[in-house]
């Protein structure tokens, strides 16, 4: 299925003035833009309705799993469900980006920013307290709460997953009247949530499930085609330019990789000050585009982590004992940690911990990066 795109009548001569631009609204590659035609998820989204459907009528909604690789939906399916959610009356939704906020504490604390309007106080303000000051304003609005853990395998990543868990699935024991309702949205497709749980967080958590794939070359050509009608000016951006991004896109397997292409392609023809996108300003940013999850997941590292992927880069293929005392020498922490360090890096597919085997010495693992050198440092 090709999606229709007007293509502009070729004018070398095309210059834009000071105050022009290819682009009709730019937002729409931004990313927290929420398309109104969400394109190729009915499914998934008739099974996530079909959860949260009770919060409507004020009772617990059913909890959810939502899995899929970067870059499939999932997190537009998210926020368009509770934009139309958030519409309702005594209903609360919150999606919380556990990237950011990895710990339970800091989830409390974005769903207590989301009902007092307000942050909690950063330190002094004990997690049963703050807690219990949500679910008590809970309870006395007769409000359904429904948490969006977005990304959660970032809290599997710090051993944060099944305490958080356990309080927001329990919290009607604690204090009768509170209804909450749990997504979780994985992009880690090896990472079992369920059977990464407590058994005590099992015991209650028995979620409906909707798998995002990814897109193949039509949906992806179809879903950037609507995105080009929506965002760019009439014409400004040709049929064949628009093919070339669909292809780059699908071999990435990443919505997000186009989307950013889009943008950065119509930014490089305005640099040219030109009136239309082309092949060459495609070519000119694709290779930054390709690396857009790779530079999100760098800068979301932690001081401490981004000192390991660095001490990892300075020794590539080493082993991870001789990497832990090159790394220990800048950090001073300890091996367990530094353990954990490593396994969530690989976890985050930055670097790669294989076990080899070592004549005379057992198994032993060795480090390397996951993505070329040069693009790993630039980023650092």
């Amino acid at each position: 299925m090709r999606t229709h795109v007007t293509a502009m009548a070729d004018d070398s001569d095309g210059m834009l003035s000071w105050d022009e631009s290819v682009f009709r609204d730019e937002h729409v590659f931004e990313i927290d833009y929420v398309p109104e035609a969400f394109r190729h998820r009915e499914s998934q989204l008739q099974t996530l309705q079909y959860a949260l459907r009770p919060a409507v009528r004020g009772n617990r909604p059913l909890n959810a799993i939502v899995r899929g690789p970067p870059g499939t939906g999932k997190t537009t399916a998210i926020q368009k469900l509770f934009g139309e959610l958030g519409g309702q009356p005594g209903v609360r939704p919150v999606r919380v980006n556990c990237q950011v906020d990895g710990t339970r504490y800091g989830v409390f604390s974005r769903v207590f920013q989301s009902i007092f309007d307000y942050e909690p106080p950063s330190s002094g303000v004990s997690f049963k307290k703050l807690f219990g000051q949500v679910a008590d304003r809970l309870v006395d609005e007769e409000e359904v709460l429904v948490v969006a853990l977005d990304d959660v395998n970032y809290l599997f990543y710090e051993n944060e997953a099944s305490d958080t868990l356990y309080s927001l699935l329990r919290a009607h024991e604690t204090h009768p009247g509170a209804k909450v309702g749990v997504v979780l949205v994985s992009s880690d497709t090896d990472l079992d949530v369920v059977e990464a749980l407590d058994g005590r967080v099992q015991s209650v958590f028995r979620p409906e499930e909707a798998y995002f794939p990814i897109y193949d070359r039509e949906e992806v050509a179809d879903i950037l085609g609507e995105r080009v009608r929506v965002g760019f000016r009439d014409g400004a951006l040709p049929m064949s330019v628009l093919d070339r991004v669909a292809e780059q896109t699908a071999e990435a397997g990443d919505l997000r990789v186009g989307i950013d292409m889009l943008r950065r392609a119509g930014l490089h023809a305005e640099s040219r000050a030109s009136e239309t996108v082309s092949i060459e300003d495609v070519e000119a940013v694709s290779e930054r585009a390709r690396n857009h999850r790779l530079t999100r997941d760098i800068e979301a590292l932690s001081d401490v982590e981004r000192a390991l992927l660095e001490t990892v880069a300075a020794h590539d293929g080493d082993r991870a004992g001789d990497v832990y005392d090159a790394f220990a020498e800048r950090t001073d922490l300890g091996y367990t940690r530094y353990t954990e360090l490593v396994n969530k890096l690989d976890r985050l597919d930055l670097i790669d911990a294989r076990y080899e085997s070592l004549e005379g010495r057992g198994r032993s693992r060795t480090l390397t990066l996951a993505h070329d050198a040069d693009a790993v440092e630039r980023r650092l």
